[in-house]
């Protein structure tokens, strides 16, 4: 049993971000939404112990020998998959596979110097056991993104053109993902989908919707774990899994990743980089980073309250001279409705131009993807980055609350971007 404990002072703070309603139960202030979908879930259903909707079947399964939308790519293969063929679910993967064997060879033969970094604590910014790497994570040493806001010159983090969303949605595919490719479908955008390995083999057709409809696909790692805590092997091991997964049921492999909770420093990236993988994360600026923190709902956060860091994050975003990207999930059915109701309806209104972030790079589909790429052996062009430390401190420490996946979610983002306020405790019984 997980019991999560969530200090005091970071609900306050919470409020006093998104204007919650206070403990005498005084209304949550409107969010200053421009548009909503006619037939959206009130936004008083959307809760974390709301009951749980009937599911929609993806609108199109594709039979293996399809052609892709992907210039130069191979027939779609079959979406029938062995797990047997994978590690287990949402456990980090056993370093004594041939696979992992093969994928640290490749790491070594890849000419890029693995910094030789220690591993952080679970503790995250606050445990004195990262006392040192806490020191150290500013640009001038590892620039570890969790502790220091730290990003480098090889990290994706905005869009060149203002105005410009880079649209993506993390952890799935879920159950609800066939819902937000409906609505991505019948509006016309593209978006790009960070894909956990262990929910890939778990949902083959959901992934070939995605792959088929000219979503881009990323690596999100096996188990969502904080990369930054795990040995270079156990890394490699993440990584190299899920690109396999995805390119068993796609024929692609993805030439990018996003580290969950945004844990990544040097160490992080060189391996990456290493698997031809550029590490993509979203936009941090003023203070704050460009997380919807969507995520929180199921932990207890309102939708009203996700909707005040929406808020949060337009108001950023009209003073930004390049585009943006924007961290949002697919994982759960509050997540979902709350995108195709609220977030993405409102985006539109505003005239923001909403794609994918290999189109707001400018580049071809083709390009995500190593085996269809102009240059097979590089990972994909970056856009607008910064190798300076991006805001404060995003991503105080890697607090977490639990996911339906089996995955462990932190705090972090508009509303969440306090160190070692908005810290949640986690007791195992």
């Amino acid at each position: 049993m997980i019991v999560l404990t969530v200090l005091a002072a970071a609900a306050a703070v919470v409020r006093a971000q998104t204007s919650a309603p206070a403990a005498s139960g005084t209304a949550v202030a409107a969010p200053s939404l421009m548009s909503s979908e006619a037939t959206a879930v009130p936004l008083a259903s959307i809760y974390a112990s709301a009951p749980v909707q009937s599911t929609v079947p993806i609108h199109t399964t594709y039979a293996a020998g399809a052609t892709p939308p992907v210039s130069g790519a191979p027939p779609l293969p079959t979406a029938v998959i062995n797990p047997a063929n994978f590690p287990p679910l949402d456990q980090i993967p056993p370093l004594d596979s041939p696979q992992v064997k093969q994928w640290i060879a490749e790491v070594a033969a890849s000419g890029i110097k693995i910094p030789n970094v220690a591993q952080t604590s679970t503790g995250g910014c606050s445990d004195p056991a990262n006392a040192a790497a806490l020191a150290n994570a500013t640009a001038q040493g590892n620039c570890w993104w969790t502790c220091g806001g730290c990003s480098r010159d090889t990290d994706i983090t905005t869009c060149p053109d203002k105005a410009t969303w880079g649209l993506s949605f993390d952890d799935g595919p879920s159950p609800y993902t066939p819902d937000l490719l409906n609505y991505l479908d019948a509006a016309n955008i593209k978006s790009t989908f960070f894909v956990v390995g262990s929910r890939a083999i778990s949902r083959p057709e959901i992934l070939q919707a995605e792959y088929m409809g000219g979503h881009q696909l990323s690596v999100h790692t096996w188990s969502h774990p904080t990369l930054t805590t795990l040995t270079n092997e156990q890394i490699i091991a993440e990584l190299g899994w899920t690109r396999e997964a995805i390119k068993v049921i796609t024929g692609v492999s993805p030439n990018t990743m996003r580290p969950p909770y945004g844990d990544i420093d040097d160490r992080v990236r060189a391996i990456a980089m290493a698997l031809k993988m550029t590490p993509i994360i979203w936009t941090s600026a003023n203070g704050g980073n460009f997380d919807t923190n969507d995520w929180h709902i199921p932990s207890g956060l309102s939708s009203a309250e996700v909707l005040g860091a929406f808020d949060q994050i337009l108001d950023t975003a009209g003073t930004l001279s390049t585009g943006f990207i924007v961290l949002a999930h697919d994982l759960y059915q509050q997540t979902v409705d709350l995108a195709t109701g609220y977030v993405l309806p409102d985006a539109r209104a505003r005239k923001f131009n909403l794609m994918s972030i290999i189109d707001c790079l400018k580049k071809p589909l083709s390009e995500a993807y190593i085996e269809t790429a102009s240059n097979s052996s590089s990972p994909a062009s970056t856009g607008t980055m910064s190798s300076r430390p991006s805001g404060t401190s995003s991503g105080s420490s890697p607090s977490p609350t639990a996911g339906s996946s089996g995955a462990i979610r932190t705090v972090g983002g508009v509303v969440g971007a306090m160190v070692g306020v908005a810290m949640a405790a986690v007791v195992l019984l």
